[in-house]
């Protein structure tokens, strides 16, 4: 009797903490994420820091497009925006705010892969939304490997944004895991038989002697990806366009927008406030991601806020070194429970330092803690020593070696030992896990939009008279990557710019921008933060 009444009080005891914890989570997803904080862990990505990092122009009174966030996503709307207007002939005025330094956010903290998940979610996404849109969404992932070469190639920053193709090698310790995903593999391949070419399964034996890994490895997956210092990216295309567009293009780092009033009988614009003056406009895009929903209270709960932790580590003395053939640059995706897993690439130059992240499952309340955390000032102290202590347990000790020392005459300003840096970076993860991309309807905005008359107007070359530039006036959105923004976010922008300029169709959206990613009032209502767990626990 006595043995259970212990159990009941066990079980008891583990409800109430399972709904205290519920009810915290509830709570922290519903708050707004605030402005980002000042002084943020110290990214490994931004040392040294680029000559834009605290650029400010001067601040525009009045802007025909204002870009809120710096990083990825803000990059490429800028880009795509005075690039197109420019060869379409007019004069626009854009104005990129950032709260904190340039490039200071997800995309400067973040692992520097581009590697799409594929086979990983095509079942899941070809059973809710049907094979063409799967398959879609599969392409546009694949996209970005080229696209960002390809960027980085036409601004001259090739070399300095460390643009390579990597083999990608996802890593499985559990069998279970590692069934589902050879089937899902073969679904993949039997659907995409081109696009999936470079996907090869190996098992446990083939797997541990072709890459070195630890002897409890039970197989890999392996397939062609890329990487890339985000960071260097990033600030080198911005510094370009400052440039290329030195009337056209203000940028002003810490200077965040605070707030963002309608337009008025008296003003038919909407006016941002800042610390530095206020700016009317037309047209706002937030491209700020898991902050999205400081200036979107209707968001919260449907981008949700997500802390991520990241390292920078010496190789141990006995872990081959990338060269110049290609074949020798890899990424890691290591997958140990169903929830969660740690990635890991190397970078080609310098002490050819590991880029470790992840480590989800290891944080509080199995990774609870995370959600809805927008403090990147610091940075999880479970998983700090989990990612410092693992790799050589992923490699196996005698793979690893000796522990790697700092080279002579190096930069002396990060630890000594194996691990360099450590830090932290704030995810926006969709409550759909679908990225939301487009106009945003005042449902979603809660503020209404400036009228027709307010629409953009240029002076067109040659023309001798103003005319309408794009479409209506409204807030926009290219947001909630749910950590996977490297292969979503460039492309969303590039899309999103063409429903701004009214270019949908010349810009063939219809033929690689899938629809699942647009905003809609109808998926704004019916995405909830509740469905998120069910989700990610989708096989």
């Amino acid at each position: 009797m006595g043995n259970a009444l212990s159990l009941i009080r066990l079980a008891l005891t583990e409800f109430l903490n399972n709904l205290h914890t519920l009810q915290t989570l509830q709570a922290r997803i519903q708050r707004s994420p605030g402005l980002p904080l000042p002084n943020p862990s110290r990214s490994f990505w931004s040392y040294p820091p680029s000559p834009i990092a605290t650029h400010v122009s001067q601040l525009p009174t009045h802007a025909d497009f204002v870009v809120i966030g710096s990083g990825i996503t803000g990059t490429s709307v800028v880009r795509r925006l005075l690039d197109s207007s420019r060869a379409d002939g007019h004069d626009v005025q854009v104005l990129m705010l950032e709260a904190r330094d340039a490039c200071s956010g997800a995309t400067g903290r973040n692992g520097g892969h581009i590697s799409p998940p594929l086979y990983h979610d095509y079942t899941s996404l070809k059973r809710d939304h049907g094979q063409p849109v799967a398959q879609k969404m599969m392409k546009l992932r694949l996209a970005h490997l080229e696209e960002l070469r390809s960027v980085a190639e036409q601004e001259g920053i090739l070399a300095e944004s460390q643009w390579r193709e990597v083999e990608s090698v996802d890593v499985f310790y559990n069998s279970d895991m590692f069934e589902k995903a050879k089937t899902k593999v073969q679904t993949y391949k039997a659907d995409l038989p081109f696009d999936a070419k470079h996907h090869e399964v190996y098992e446990a034996k083939e797997a541990i002697e072709k890459y070195r890994l630890a002897s409890d490895t039970l197989g890999c997956i392996s397939s062609s990806a890329g990487a890339i210092h985000p960071y260097q990216f990033v600030t080198g295309i911005l510094a370009k366009l400052l440039s290329r567009y030195p009337d056209q293009f203000s940028l002003c780092t810490n200077t965040p927008c605070t707030s963002i009033s309608p337009p008025t009988p008296s003003n038919p614009y909407y006016t941002l406030s800042t610390p530095r003056g206020i700016i009317t406009t037309p047209h706002i895009i937030h491209a700020t991601n898991g902050w999205a929903s400081t200036l979107l209270e209707k968001f919260r709960g449907k981008i949700i806020p997500f802390r991520g932790n990241m390292s920078a580590q010496r190789p141990g003395q006995s872990i081959p070194l990338p060269d110049s053939n290609p074949t020798s640059h890899r990424s890691f995706i290591f997958y140990t429970r169903p929830i969660g897993y740690d990635y890991l690439t190397q970078l080609p130059t310098g002490e050819h330092e590991l880029m470790l992240g992840g480590g989800f499952a290891q944080d509080g309340d199995e990774g609870y803690e995370a959600m809805g955390n927008t403090d990147d000032t610091t940075y999880s102290k479970r998983i700090g020593a989990h990612l410092s202590g693992v790799l050589p347990r992923y490699f196996g000790e005698d793979n690893w070696g000796k522990e790697g020392v700092p080279l002579e005459g190096g930069e002396g300003e990060w630890a000594g030992g194996r691990v360099k840096a450590l830090w932290s970076g704030i995810l926006g993860i969709s409550a759909d896990l679908i990225p939301w991309v487009g106009r945003l309807p005042r449902v979603a905005s809660g503020r209404s939009e400036p009228p027709l008359s307010s629409v953009v107007k240029s002076e067109k070359e040659g023309v001798g008279e103003r005319v309408h530039v794009g479409a209506a006036p409204g807030e926009w959105i290219a947001a909630g990557y749910s950590g996977e923004g490297m292969v979503h976010a460039w492309l969303s922008g590039k899309a999103l710019t063409e429903m701004m300029l009214g270019r949908e169709v010349e810009g063939r959206l219809g033929e690689w921008f899938p629809d699942i990613m647009r905003v809609t009032e109808k998926r704004w209502k019916k995405a909830k933060a509740e469905n998120l767990l069910d989700a990610l626990d989708d096989d």
